[in-house]
């Protein structure tokens, strides 16, 4: 027996919840949530350092208290959601099947928003060559096993990668009581925060070793060393650099991927660069009817960002939901040098749009430059950029009027 709903939102944590929320208060009444995990609120459960909330509710927050606010309007607007409940199937028709313990359940949806989130790359993603002892963990899972599960991993610390998980990490660990022996980095700069690399490593004395990463691995059954080398300019090993380590735990803080199999196996087009679907103005995927939001669409630098993005694109659903809006243009938003990726890809109207850039490399004193042909119809200047930090501009329906092209550039 198939459901009807107006929307389906797939994924519970900070996306979901907020675009929920969202929905709700915009009016959408047949709404379903679907969680696959066991409670709301997703990796922010895990996360019981402060931090979060600065930008949504201008407090500081730890990431429980960060969800919970969400659910507490969840749970006070009667927002009906599904927990150990894995979606399974998504057509182009949005028809969605769920797996849960009531067996198949078969709904179709309206809208469907995607908030799946992300996962982070492994060891087999990155290819380290060496033993295979147990002691190496992704740093999210060394996470949830200390905080949640009150199990410690190690004593005697590596970390490759510097992203934020990571740090964060390091700083939770030695705070534990482990040593956290070296962060390994192998970019030229960090991939994490400026203040979690003060707060996490500089302020606990922890080194951090950038144009470096883990070459082989040792240990039998238990994690015993690692060796690491710096790279080149070109990515090649400098011989003479290798190095061993004598260690018990290897964290991974390498990245993240955003979770788009439903995605893909629904037909909606990704972006190579993000991972994430390429979407309109209103985070509209290649398939209409179908949004995206939060960590699956891109990854964002925090999470306060990834709720505003959730109530920012329900007000696109509403649209659709109201009747299917006019389509005023199809312009392709173009990068030029200093950009990695944009968000939006696409164009399909000239009303207000906020635009989400990374940079490829840091710098300082420099300018984003959005123009039309030779005119230029914004300029928007940084004292500094940083390909950790999220770049977010907005430009009106004022500066967007009789818009024919678009590019960017940073300079």
């Amino acid at each position: 027996m198939m459901s009807e709903k107006e929307v389906i939102i797939i994924g519970g944590g900070a996306a979901g919840l907020a675009a929920a929320v969202a929905c709700k208060q915009k009016g959408i009444e047949e709404l379903l949530l679907i969680e696959r995990g066991g409670y709301l609120g997703g990796i922010l459960n895990q996360c019981i350092h402060d931090g979060f909330g600065l930008e949504k509710f201008h407090i500081s927050l730890a990431g429980p208290e960060y969800a919970q606010r969400y659910i507490e309007q969840l749970l006070d607007q009667e927002i009906p959601y599904l927990l150990n409940s894995m979606v399974v199937s998504l057509t182009p028709q949005k028809e969605v099947v769920v797996m849960g313990s009531n067996g198949l359940q078969h709904f179709q949806a309206k809208v469907v928003i995607l908030a799946m989130g992300c996962r982070e790359r492994t060891r087999g993603a990155i290819g380290i060559p060496g033993a295979r002892p147990s002691g190496i963990y992704t740093a999210g899972v060394a996470q949830e096993l200390i905080n949640l599960k009150d199990y410690m991993v190690g004593e005697k610390i590596v970390i490759l990668g510097s992203g934020d998980i990571g740090l964060i990490m390091a700083r939770r660990l030695t705070l534990e009581g482990a040593e956290v022996i070296t962060v390994a980095e192998k970019l030229p700069y960090s991939s994490g925060l400026p203040r979690n690399i003060n707060q996490c490593l500089y302020d606990f004395n922890i080194p951090l070793l950038l144009n470096h990463t883990v070459v082989d691995i040792e240990g039998n059954g238990r994690l015993s060393g690692v060796t690491i080398a710096q790279l080149g300019k070109r990515g090649g090993i400098i011989p003479g650099s290798k190095q061993k380590i004598a260690c018990d735990t290897l964290l991974l803080s390498v990245g993240l991927i955003p979770e788009n199999e439903l995605s893909l196996e629904a037909g909606i087009l990704l972006d190579p660069i993000t991972g994430g679907p390429q979407v309109d103005q209103r985070g509209q995927t290649s398939l209409p009817g179908i949004f995206a939001c939060g960590n699956v669409l891109q990854v964002h630098d925090i999470v306060d960002n990834v709720s505003l993005e959730a109530e920012y694109i329900v007000e696109g659903v509403a649209e659709y939901l109201r009747g299917k809006p006019r389509k005023e243009c199809n312009i392709k938003v173009e990068l030029e040098k200093g950009l990695r990726y944009v968000v939006p890809q696409t164009l399909n109207s000239l009303k207000d749009t906020l635009f989400s850039f990374r940079v490829n490399q840091p710098g300082e004193k420099k300018a984003l430059i959005f123009h039309d042909g030779e005119k230029v119809i914004k300029k928007k200047s940084f004292p500094r950029v940083n390909p950790a930090e999220m770049i977010r501009v907005k430009l009106s329906s004022r500066e967007l009027e009789d818009l024919k092209s678009l590019k960017v550039r940073l300079v």
